[in-house]
């Protein structure tokens, strides 16, 4: 089994006008020791307006900046936002491309639909609407990565003509797509596209491992017809994360956080109302933190001994990774690291011996079932060379029309100098004169 950390960047209040830079600033730093002990992926989450719960809308420049203080471990957009209108498909291909060369090829491309109204209410998006807005983003910004020229697409969501969207990814032919999945339907859906399975929810042993079989046994069947150009078998979840040599200290340090992370999002998704720069959730928080229930979390919190075993019985039914949940509420950063450098000390190395032997097995026996889902997949057609259109020049197009003086460019003042010389028109027309 393989391990991750996730990073909401909660930040609740009181702050002051350091808030939000000694979060991003930390969560650097955590994930430096990440990398540094072995952590296979961080997840960055894409969310917008979620004051408190989560101040992360800019992703990709984040995970940007961790791809230059890292080496090893994996940058998952845990998920990126797909529907045209949070992000046009081409930006999408463009900045994941852009990430995975920074990054020698890191990235993991998790996608997904969003779930608050604050956020698609703020993007005009229309709830029934979100699912088919994240298919045709995602599946057709996978295209722009592979296609050269990406032939142009009239959509229900958005339409654009024949461009080669630039840079191109370093991982062929694109980076692992990942879907956002918090029940067992959409579950389904990832094995069905081809899409490895993000978990977000806390899910207990005996139910995942359902959700485990039931995934293998679709990426094994005819149902598997991925959405992009590769097939990612792969299913993680979530878990909270506090390790301590004392168990009562390893609860001091984490729970109320953990807590706070299952109310903030309960505040934005079941029963709040918010208020933007008037609500204060980390105070309606406090108010009832004595009645709140246990955390289903809780497993990842305790000993070394305890949290193995919490661990282990995920191993056992097949899980792919395990994502930690550490930067929440209030929780410390230098508890945060502590945590992390003793996982790296006592529980990490079993793990990843036993993951290698894994790994080599898994791979084998899938490879057969990916090349058979592969040829099921329908392709967008390649354009035609002597088809791709032609784009000319708004000073051509001037000049042709008869708008400005033939013997200038649009777009440069010829009577100035500089160090740069432009053409005012095109030297080859000249030359072949």
């Amino acid at each position: 089994m393989k391990f991750g950390i996730f990073y909401e960047h909660q930040v609740p209040r009181p702050w002051d006008e350091r808030s939000e830079h000694r979060v991003f600033h930390e969560a650097l730093e955590q994930i430096e020791v990440a990398d540094r002990i072995g952590i296979d992926h961080v997840w960055e989450v894409e969310h917008h307006f979620l004051e408190e719960y989560s101040h992360s809308s800019a992703p990709e420049v984040f995970l940007a900046a961790a791809s230059q203080r890292t080496k090893n471990i994996r940058l998952g957009h845990g998920i990126n936002l797909t529907s045209p209108l949070y992000n046009h498909p081409a930006r999408v291909a463009e900045r994941v491309a852009t990430l995975d060369l920074l990054s020698n090829g890191r990235v993991e491309w998790g996608t997904g639909e969003s779930a608050t109204l604050m956020e698609m209410e703020g993007f005009n998006i229309v709830p029934e609407e979100k699912h088919a807005q994240w298919r045709e983003g995602a599946e057709q910004a996978a295209n722009m990565m592979v296609m050269e020229p990406y032939p142009g697409f009239q959509g229900q969501y958005f339409s654009m003509p024949a461009r080669n969207v630039l840079p191109k990814p370093l991982q062929k032919p694109h980076p692992p797509l990942w879907l956002a999945c918090s029940r067992r339907d959409s579950i389904l859906r990832a094995a069905r596209l081809g899409m490895g399975a993000l978990i977000f929810g806390f899910v207990e042993p005996d139910q995942a491992a359902e959700w485990v079989k039931e995934y293998y046994d679709i990426i094994k069947s005819d149902e598997c017809v991925p959405l992009g150009h590769t097939v990612n078998p792969n299913l993680a979840a979530v878990s909270g994360f506090s390790l301590h040599k004392d168990e009562a200290e390893a609860e001091r340090r984490g729970l109320p956080g953990f807590r706070y992370f299952g109310y903030s999002l309960a505040h934005y998704t079941n029963f709040g109302e918010h208020t933007p720069t008037v609500t204060s959730v980390a105070d309606q928080f406090d108010e009832v933190y004595d009645s709140l229930p246990d955390n289903a979390g809780r497993g990842g919190i305790g000993t070394p001994e305890q949290v193995e075993a919490h661990l282990r019985s995920y191993e056992e039914i097949g899980l792919d990774q395990i994502i930690f949940v550490q930067q929440v509420g209030r929780n410390a950063h230098e508890h945060i690291c502590e945590t992390l450098d003793l996982f790296g000390q006592t529980l990490l190395p079993a793990f990843k011996e036993r993951e290698d032997r894994r790994q080599k097995a898994k791979q084998a026996e899938l490879a057969p079932y990916i090349e058979a889902a592969l040829a099921r997949k329908q392709r967008m057609p390649d354009q035609p060379r002597d088809q791709i259109p032609t784009v000319k020049a708004a000073g051509k197009r001037r000049v042709e029309s008869g708008e400005v003086d033939p013997s200038g460019g649009a777009f440069v003042d010829k009577t100035r100098g500089g160090a740069i010389p432009i053409p005012h028109a095109d030297p080859r027309a000249a030359k072949a004169k």
